[in-house]
This record gives C-alpha cells, sequence and structure tokens, in this order.
C-alpha cells in the first residue's frame, strides 16, 4: 500500500539490504510486505529453512567425501614438469596457485571435488590439460564433459596440440561422430584403450562405461540437466571432480561457502594481452567498412552480432555489400541445430571470415583470430552480455576492436552501462562493475534452481549474509541457527553528531560501507580496522568520526558485558542492564574508579547506573577503557 516510513538509526544500517538479484529482466519484481505484518517473518523463516537444508545438504556431502576413499595420485613427474614448461605462455600467479591446488588435491586419498572460476581466456583449459596428463601417467582414464559440440571440438583440439609429444590416446564423442565411428570409441573406453574421452552429455548416457577412470572434468555445470546433475553426484563420491566455470561468482559467496567447496578463483589476465578498443557510435557505413577491412587485410575474421532473428538476414544482407570480398555465415538459434554447429565449425576452422550471429556466440567459442566485435542495437542489450560478447575477441597477442552501435537517442541506463564498457576497457578493472550482474547470474547457477525463488524473494545480498551465518553455525555445532549467543548490542546515544561528514567521506557507496562495516563489527580489532583504514584514506579523523567509531566500540563492548542503553550527555553517563545479565558490581565499580567516574545506583533489577566523570579523559572513551578492562577480568575469571 505504500506510505509506511520506519527510521532506521544509522548504528543499526546493517539491518538493511539493498534489494538484488540476477537482473535477466523476466523475472517478476519482489512482493512488498507491509511494517509490522507476519508476511516478511514468514517469507524469512522459509529462507533460513531452505538454507540450513541446502547447507547441511552440502556438509553431509563434504564430510562423505572426507570419509570416501578414492586414489591418491603420484607426486609429478619428469614429464609433467617438462609438459607445464613447454606451455607457450608465461603462467600468472593465479594460474600457478590454481594449478598447484588442484595437483595437491589429486595426490589426496580423498576425491577432489574443486571449481575453478575464471574470465574467458585466463587458463582454465591449461589447468585443466595439466591434470588430465597427471591422472593418464597414473594409469587413469580422465572424461571431460562439455555443455555443446563445438567446445567438444575445440578442447579436442587443444588437448591433442598440448599432449601430442607423448603417448595419450585423446578421442571426441559428440554428435559430429556418425553412430558408426562412436560405437568402437565406446568400446575402446569399456577396454581402457582410451585415455583421454572428451565428450558432450553424450558421456553420461549408460552405455558408456570407462575401465578405470580416474578424473573427471566437467566444463560449465550449470549448463547439464537435472538428470545429468544426478549422474554427476554419484561420480563425486569415487572419482576426482574438476569443474570449470567462467561466469564469475561473487567473492561473499566463495568465503561462506569456503568450508563446503573448493573453490580457486583465476582473476590475473593473461601478460600479452591487450584490453579491448571499445568505441560506442552510431550505425555508419564508411566507419563499419572500414573497420571490417582492417580486420580481413590483417587475416582476422570478424563478429557482427545482431540479436534479433527476424531481421537478421536483412542485416546480412546491408553488412555484405560493405565487405563483398568476405566468406559470410549467418547463425542464430532457430537454425536446425546441425545446421548451426556446421556453421559454427566453419568459422572456427577459419573458413568464414564474417559471422552475422544473435547473442549464441555469447559464451563458449574461443576463436583467436577474430578480433573485431561489431553489436548492433547494443543499447537493448545488458551489460554482462555486452561484456561475454567483448570477451570473445582480444584472445590473442593482437589488438582487438568492439563497436557497440547505438541510435542517437538512447535512454539514461542504456547510456550508463555503454559508459562503463567504454570506459572500462582495461583488463580487470571495471571487471567488478560489469560483472555484479553476472555474478548474480554465477551464485543462482552455484546455489541451484530451488535456492534461486527464495534469492528473488529476499534479495541476493540478505540470502548471503544469512546463508554464512548458517554455514558458521553448523560448523560450529549450534544446529546452523546461526545466531551468537551474546546480547544484541545496546542502543547508545550521544549528544553531539556521530557520523562521516560529506566533506570528510564524499561517496555515498563508501560511506556506507564504512557503515556496514561498523554496525556488524563485533570485536574491537574490526573497528581498529576501519580507523586505521578511514586515517589511511581520508586523513585525520574529525570529531564526528570519532564518536561515531566511539557508539561501534560501546556497542560491540556493551553487547559482551550485557547492557541495553547507554546515553551520554555532558559529562555524565546512564547505563542501563539487561533483565537476563548478570553484571559483576564490584568488578566494574573497580573500572569505573581507575578511570575517575563516580557511579550511582539508580535501580537494583534490571541494574541502572549513573556516572559523573570526576577527571582524567572525557566520558565515552573512559567508558570503553573501563568497560574492556572489566570483560578482560571477567575472561580471567
Amino acid at each position: 500500500e505504500g506510505g509506511d516510513r520506519l527510521n532506521v538509526p544509522l548504528y543499526r544500517i546493517d539491518q538493511l539490504e539493498p534489494y538484488r538479484t540476477a537482473g535477466d529482466g523476466d523475472a517478476p519484481p519482489p512482493r512488498l510486505h507491509r511494517l509490522g505484518a507476519p508476511t516478511w517473518r514468514r517469507q524469512r523463516d522459509k529462507t533460513r529453512a531452505a538454507i540450513r537444508a541446502m547447507a547441511a545438504e552440502l556438509l553431509d556431502l563434504y564430510a562423505r567425501r572426507q570419509l570416501a576413499h578414492g586414489y591418491a595420485f603420484p607426486p609429478d613427474t619428469p614429464w609433467q614438469r617438462e609438459l607445464e614448461s613447454a606451455f607457450l605462455y608465461e603462467d600468472t600467479p593465479d594460474q600457478r596457485r590454481a594449478s598447484d591446488e588442484v595437483k595437491r588435491d589429486m595426490e589426496r586419498a580423498r576425491p577432489m571435488d574443486r571449481l575453478l572460476v575464471g574470465d574467458v581466456g585466463y587458463g582454465k583449459t591449461e589447468v585443466a590439460v595439466r591434470a588430465a596428463f597427471k591422472a593418464v601417467q597414473a594409469g587413469k582414464q580422465v572424461a571431460v564433459l562439455v555443455p555443446t559440440t563445438i567446445l567438444a571440438e575445440q578442447h579436442g583440439r587443444t588437448f591433442r596440440e598440448r599432449l601430442a609429444d607423448y603417448p595419450v590416446r585423446i578421442e571426441v564423442l559428440s554428435r559430429f561422430r556418425s553412430a558408426k565411428e562412436a560405437g568402437p570409441i565406446v568400446q575402446r573406453l569399456t577396454g581402457g584403450e582410451v585415455d583421454v574421452v572428451i565428450g558432450t552429455h553424450r558421456l553420461l548416457s549408460a552405455d558408456v562405461t570407462f575401465k578405470d577412470l580416474g578424473l573427471l572434468i566437467v566444463d560449465e555445470e550449470h549448463r547439464f540437466g537435472v538428470r545429468h546433475k544426478e549422474r554427476l553426484k554419484a561420480l563425486k563420491l569415487s572419482v576426482d571432480v574438476l569443474t570449470l566455470t567462467a561466469t564469475p561468482i561473487p567473492r561473499t559467496l566463495h568465503l561462506s561457502l569456503a568450508g563446503l567447496r573448493d573453490l580457486t578463483l583465476l582473476e590475473t589476465a593473461p601478460k600479452d594481452r591487450s584490453p579491448v578498443l571499445t568505441f560506442v557510435e552510431p550505425w555508419d557505413d564508411a566507419l563499419l567498412e572500414e573497420a571490417m577491412a582492417r580486420e580481413l587485410d590483417r587475416g582476422g575474421q570478424v563478429y557482427f552480432v545482431h540479436n534479433r532473428i527476424e531481421t537478421i538476414d536483412t542485416i546480412a544482407a546491408r553488412v555484405e555489400t560493405l565487405a563483398p570480398r568476405a566468406r559470410f555465415a549467418v547463425a542464430h538459434g532457430q537454425m536446425r541445430e546441425s545446421d548451426l554447429e556446421a556453421v559454427m565449425g566453419r568459422f572456427v576452422r577459419g573458413e568464414v571470415d564474417i559471422l552475422v550471429s544473435t547473442m549464441i556466440v555469447e559464451s563458449g567459442l574461443d576463436v583467436p583470430n577474430a578480433n573485431t566485435m561489431i553489436v548492433d542495437r547494443a543499447d537493448r542489450l545488458g551489460l554482462a552480455q555486452l561484456y561475454q560478447l567483448r570477451g570473445r575477441v582480444g584472445r590473442s597477442h593482437r589488438r582487438a576492436f568492439c563497436y557497440l552501435l547505438v541510435p542517437d537517442l538512447v535512454d539514461d541506463q542504456a547510456e550508463e552501462r555503454l559508459q562503463v564498457l567504454e570506459h572500462h576497457t582495461d583488463l580487470g578493472s571495471g571487471y567488478r562493475i560489469a560483472l555484479r550482474d553476472l555474478e548474480l547470474r554465477g551464485a543462482g547457477n552455484l546455489l541451484g534452481g530451488e535456492q534461486s525463488g527464495h534469492v528473488q524473494a529476499v534479495g541476493f545480498d540478505m540470502y548471503l549474509r544469512w546463508l554464512e551465518e548458517t554455514v558458521r553455525g553448523l560448523k560450529s555445532g549450534e544446529g546452523g541457527r546461526g545466531e551468537r549467543e551474546e546480547f544484541a548490542p545496546p542502543d547508545v546515544t550521544l549528544d553531539a553528531p556521530a557520523h562521516l561528514p560529506d566533506e570528510y567521506v564524499a561517496d555515498d557507496d563508501t560511506k556506507l560501507d564504512f557503515y556496514r562495516r561498523l554496525a556488524r563489527a563485533e570485536q574491537p580489532g574490526e573497528i581498529q580496522a576501519v580507523r586505521d583504514e578511514l586515517r589511511d584514506r581520508f586523513g585525520p579523523l574529525p570529531a564526528d568520526a570519532e564518536r561515531l567509531l566511539l557508539v561501534a566500540e560501546l556497542r560491540a563492548l556493551g553487547a559482551r558485558a550485557g547492557l541495553e542503553t547507554v546515553l551520554i550527555k555532558g559529562d555524565e553517563a546512564r547505563l542501563t542492564f539487561r533483565r537476563d545479565a548478570a553484571p559483576r558490581l564490584a568488578g566494574l565499580q573497580v573500572a569505573l574508579e581507575a578511570v575517575q567516574f563516580e557511579a550511582d545506583v539508580r535501580r537494583a533489577v534490571p541494574l541502572s547506573l549513573r556516572l559523573r566523570r570526576l577527571g582524567g579523559e572525557s566520558i565515552g572513551p573512559g567508558l570503553v577503557r573501563a568497560l574492556t578492562a572489566v570483560l578482560r577480568d571477567h575472561q580471567r575469571n
């Protein structure tokens, strides 16, 4: 109904979370609940129960895997080291770490289940090749499961090139192989005559059996159906599994799942990459003619993305007049699958110069020779989609170009999206901004379909926070309630402003981040870290900011001491304890005298004290020192 209003004090800002979910545009807006009505509480309880069930299941799977006996692979051989040093590029630090972590997992006796998250072209496949080679040398078979036939062919080519100098038998099982060709491959797999098989979900068919499967590598697991995932889950208990994904997941989710799934993030771009030059321009025949001619003259290929099937042929004809000597092909999702794969295959092999297609090239195609991307009506696409499209080019050491074509008038939101892409061309910079939307999608993929409804209902940030509390609770054996034993922090009221002034911290987002961190701080060390960071980034703290940190300290200490309210006015303070708290009056009296405060008992139950400062430091910092001393003594006893 609207119109309700609730004022929230700054120090309770952690009670508010912005509402974000994966912005696919087709999800209905969330339901708004009336203040004070029980509907929100019901929604919250339902979501928490679902989170608890999911976290418990993950923990259970994790525990079963800890107990399961897998195969402990032997340490690296001279061949392994030779293969790794023959890599054409220099390893990024992330890649080296990922490679070491995967091999360390394989050398343990329990089955590996590691998720490798990295942007397109950040070297995930190389990590997979090394793991596969390690498994083959121990006499085990390796299965590489990919979502599309084109990807199967591409991985097949990469694996064959990298392992050409070694006696490794590699086969590809996909729809490009006829039944007559596939039959013998399946037989040889069963007989142990194939070391590495790369294929689509055909690998999960009942007729495919392995003689001795040691490692399963899954690319983009979320693109497989539920039935296939169940088969994967069964495999995970007995063989080592390495999952690769290019859809990033939020760091926060990574941290809250840290003990349940082994995750490795690849965040550094390879050394010799130069950023993609991005231009936002209206359609201009001369510009497009020049852009395509430049790419074709250097022997490269061009992507031209037009995301409407109804008009794609018209646009293709128009583009063809601008580059008459080029070899053209059109690809879109309504073509027969075999035709589509044939077109894609020709583009990958370099038999097509300009590919006019819909968004289907958004993920998975790896054509290092294609380094110009032209996107028609880029204003209609989301940031994540544009980012993914731009990631198709610039996959080699050549300078790449991306042209985003827009009409003269675009709405403000589209303008903002395009600005982000135009200015953040650097690899990794602005990566965070462009990926906000993508990360939400990645989180949805990782959490699975059932959880997505709950994320939609309460918003992503709130969901994450509850997930973290639940996991922490389950691990410490509290049954996943995630609530702490301590009291809630007290209400603290000062007689002077306590906030971060605009002239000190100008940016609202930064300010909110600090407020949130202070509101959640439970230990004095966390507050000190914020103080150090503020001083480091913005200079000496003004009085208003010092008072804000004082409020945070009093709340953190007060929660442990059992205080309900703290009121400070001039040189006096009023402390009220909770009814169920049991403060030790003698210890408190000593601590207060040590900072030169006089204490009057105003009420015995619940205990209420009036403090007056007689000398020494001012009343706020003095009270912090006294409470710290009381809590320290309490811990000793």
